[in-house]
């Protein structure tokens, strides 16, 4: 993998780049929609590449390891193959879901068991075979095993957690080394920074991370409840640590304010399942702020969805008539609203980038914060 800074935006630490991999070029900062379990829901591939275009989507080991399970994955030919998805593809390392179990898991210093949310069964996942698992999945960038510490946490369990984590990094390096590629092509690694809301202990994460030398860090443990004040204060802590050189993943961020606040602060990758899940409820994103389509005030509105049509669904059909089709619950909405809010997101983000490389970053950033906190 190779990382190219292409521009920095000269009132904020926003940054554009180039990451090439062996499935492509990732332009960031970029957005990457979430595909749990080998499909970004509701979306077909074609709609995905075609309308969405996004040049990265992300996978979860711990779905994809309980179903369709790895030795699945492996006949494909790894979850590219799979699914039929010839970009790029990241998996996060299952440590998220874990720390979304805690009913049903146990953390050790090796590893963690956990009940599958499915059938009940007994599994655990070490440093080691998290490794393997993404080995056979196959994406281009693969995830450290580490623990999500929740919010609000103590100061003492965040930081045995996090000497926990790092702990856990060194046996990933050490097992990646020994594990061969399986499909001709190369995998990234990258490392995650924890250390709660705590400066102190996300400062000592950042150094442990960043003298790690792997090609790309990740930041975790936000966005699991704090006040977006305290998600940016850890960021911009974070950033100003991590190598320069190398591209910076907020895991599980955010709202598209969030999203610009971070790019803001020198943050290349994003991934959230809000575009996906709230379509799914009827919220849609806008760059005028958002709207709850299932509100009477549509029923009779017969103007396109987006009139900036970013996807062709934003044109193709009016606020009344998708306001309809959630009233009957009919799936189609579900689907429109999805493609609609991914479409938006990946605007979003390559609008971010081009005011990055003209130089006005910052001033845009700050009129589209205001734009998008309406409620329409």
């Amino acid at each position: 993998m190779k990382f190219e800074l292409k521009a920095k935006d000269p009132l904020s630490k926003a940054r554009a780049g180039k990451l090439t991999t062996d499935h492509g070029v990732i332009e960031t900062p970029i957005f990457m929609p979430v595909g749990t379990v080998g499909t970004v829901k509701g979306v077909h591939q074609r709609e995905l590449k075609d309308d969405i275009n996004p040049d990265i989507i992300l996978g979860n080991t711990y779905h994809l390891y309980l179903r369709p399970q790895t030795h699945v994955l492996e006949k494909a030919g790894g979850l590219h193959k799979f699914m039929n998805w010839d970009r790029n593809i990241l998996t996060d390392s299952g440590g998220y879901q874990v720390y979304s179990l805690s009913a049903n898991r146990k953390i050790k210093e090796e590893g963690v068991k956990f009940k599958s949310h499915i059938d009940g069964s007994y599994h655990t996942f070490t440093p080691e075979n998290v490794m393997e698992i993404q080995r056979t999945i196959g994406a281009d960038i693969i995830m450290a095993f580490d623990e999500c510490t929740p919010y609000p946490c103590d100061y003492n369990y965040a930081k045995r957690s996090m000497h926990m984590t790092h702990r856990w990094l060194d046996r990933c390096i050490n097992h990646l080394d020994k594990t061969p590629l399986k499909y001709g092509y190369d995998q990234a690694f990258f490392p995650i920074v924890q250390g709660s809301t705590y400066k102190d202990l996300r400062k000592q994460s950042a150094e442990y991370i960043a003298n790690s030398g792997a090609v790309g860090n990740a930041i975790g443990g936000l966005s699991v409840g704090e006040p977006a004040e305290e998600m940016y204060a850890m960021t911009d802590v974070v950033c100003a640590i991590l190598p320069e050189d190398k591209p910076r993943y907020l895991m599980g961020v955010g709202t598209p304010i969030n999203i610009l606040e971070n790019i803001a602060l020198g943050v290349d990758m994003f991934d959230c399942v809000m575009p996906t899940r709230n379509a799914r409820n009827g919220m849609l994103f806008t760059a005028h702020g958002s709207i709850n389509i299932k509100n009477l005030k549509w029923a009779e509105d017969f103007s396109p969805i987006d009139e900036m049509g970013i996807t062709f669904v934003d044109t193709e059909y009016s606020k009344a008539y998708l306001r309809h089709l959630f009233t009957v619950n009919e799936l189609l909405g579900k689907q429109i609203a999805t493609i609609h809010n991914l479409g938006f997101y990946l605007w979003l983000v390559r609008e971010a980038r081009k005011h990055i490389l003209a130089g006005d970053f910052y001033q845009w950033k700050e009129k589209m914060v205001k734009q998008m906190d309406n409620r329409l």
